[in-house]
């Protein structure tokens, strides 16, 4: 008889998706270790017995690899190396009763709703402790942190199947952000990322009115917090208000992240985005106008439904003149339930495919020659790591995980989350290298 060398009273939890799922898994580690339990995060060798993967089920690929982490674990279940298999988040959420008949080795499904983390907590032996609210476990180095303002989505976006996951948009209130942030500061953080799936309609469902320019001020006067960063603003019905704080405020970073998705009118209005070419190059200007030097950073969709050879040359010229600084592309994956599932997935595979290799191409080309133009200049960077021996940071004008890394020569004796300024000596395709003045 195999003996069982794993511990079922000792849980792992693995995070898959976005870092609103990271967000989840560091506010049910925190509930956990409250009611005593023994809890990792996606510990390779925690000699856990149970298993609780938070999955993702955005698109295809996403889906693809929550899918394949299950039957992964179905197996080691199967061997005897887990006791107990449990599944949350995205995937749960939208395919529960089909996971339900397909895995029954699983042991339970949760899905993303506010009673989901109870219920987990009640699978699990724990009990929710609404004392706890705004605190959780820190899995990203110790100096950064995402902090989830809102959740759920309003928009109506033809591609997109958040809603369906997620919700409505629901955002959390001023006073608990400020508070969740200040715990997070008194932990050491000093870098927070501000995330949600419409971070432009922050506070509407509460106040009635955008509220984004009013927290943003709020967390700006924490002590100790250097740097804000705003991620996923969503172009139509901009907060332009926040433009005049951004400028005003030193700690708030000179960054934005707004996905856009198209520039073609044509392809805008099939996405049902609520907005146009010109309207977008408008705010783009307005936003590079009020805040100077602010590194925009976007996330483009091709080989959406109805999208031609002329919406794609569009695009190629407006990333041409434009000259974003940072740029995330995918392909279209035609998702049930959503609007564009209702029309023909009329753009080939290998169309779409290429239509992302132009892209990536072209971006590469001038992200290349946007480092390049750094060299010479000092710039603060925040110390992130270190890898083969070689340590790195960011600066301002880059996110952890998706944007550029500040590669120090010769550097020594740094400690991560220090900022230190940095000379620039070269600028590679995604990459600054530089010295430590």
């Amino acid at each position: 008889m195999k003996t069982r060398r794993n511990d079922p009273a000792k849980i792992n939890i693995i995070t898959l998706g976005c870092s609103k799922n990271l967000v989840d898994s560091e506010v049910l580690l925190s509930q956990l270790k409250a009611g005593n339990k023994q809890v990792t995060h996606e510990a390779e060798h925690s000699q856990a017995g149970t298993v609780l993967i938070n999955t993702c089920g955005f698109i295809d690929n996403a889906k693809q690899q929550s899918i394949e982490t299950i039957l992964d674990f179905v197996e080691q279940k199967k061997r005897g190396e887990i006791r107990n298999l449990y599944v949350s988040g995205c995937l749960s959420q939208r395919y529960r009763e089909e996971l339900v008949a397909q895995m029954p080795e699983v042991d339970g499904f949760f899905g993303t709703t506010d009673t989901d983390l109870p219920n987990i907590l009640n699978t699990l032996g724990a009990d929710y402790k609404k004392e706890l609210v705004g605190e959780r476990e820190i899995t990203t180095d110790s100096h950064y942190a995402y902090l989830k303002v809102s959740e759920g989505c309003n928009r109506g976006c033809s591609f997109c199947a958040i809603p369906l996951m997620r919700g409505k948009h629901r955002s959390r209130e001023i006073e608990f952000l400020v508070k969740e942030a200040k715990y997070l500061v008194n932990k050491g953080v000093k870098e927070i990322m501000l995330i949600a799936q419409d971070l432009s309609s922050y506070g509407v469902d509460v106040s009635g009115k955008k509220q984004l320019d009013e927290l943003l001020k709020a967390l700006s006067d924490i002590d100790g917090l250097a740097w804000i960063r705003l991620h996923y603003m969503y172009p139509s019905g901009f907060p332009e208000e926040i433009l005049s704080t951004m400028a005003e405020r030193d700690n708030i970073c000179n960054y934005m992240d707004m996905p856009i998705q198209h520039i073609s009118s044509n392809v805008l209005k099939i996405m049902r985005r609520a907005i146009n070419r010109e309207r977008t190059e408008t705010l783009l200007a307005n936003i590079r106008e009020q805040v100077p030097g602010i590194a925009l950073r976007t996330t483009l969709l091709v080989g959406h439904p109805g999208e031609t050879e002329q919406d794609h040359e569009e695009l190629l010229g407006f990333l041409e003149r434009t000259r974003l600084d940072r740029v995330g592309v995918f392909q279209y994956s035609h998702e049930e339930n959503t609007h564009a599932h209702t029309l023909e997935d009329n753009v080939p595979a290998e169309v779409k495919q290429q239509r992302f290799d132009d892209v990536m191409i072209l971006q590469q080309g001038i992200s290349l020659e946007k480092n390049q133009a750094q060299v010479g200049k000092v710039m603060k960077t925040l110390i992130d790591g270190k890898q083969d021996g070689t340590f790195f940071g960011r600066t301002e004008y880059d996110s952890p995980e998706v944007d550029n890394r500040v590669i120090l020569e010769e550097a020594s004796g740094l400690r991560f989350g220090d900022f230190v300024d940095v000379e620039i000596t070269q600028g590679l395709e995604y990459d600054l290298v530089g010295r430590v003045r």
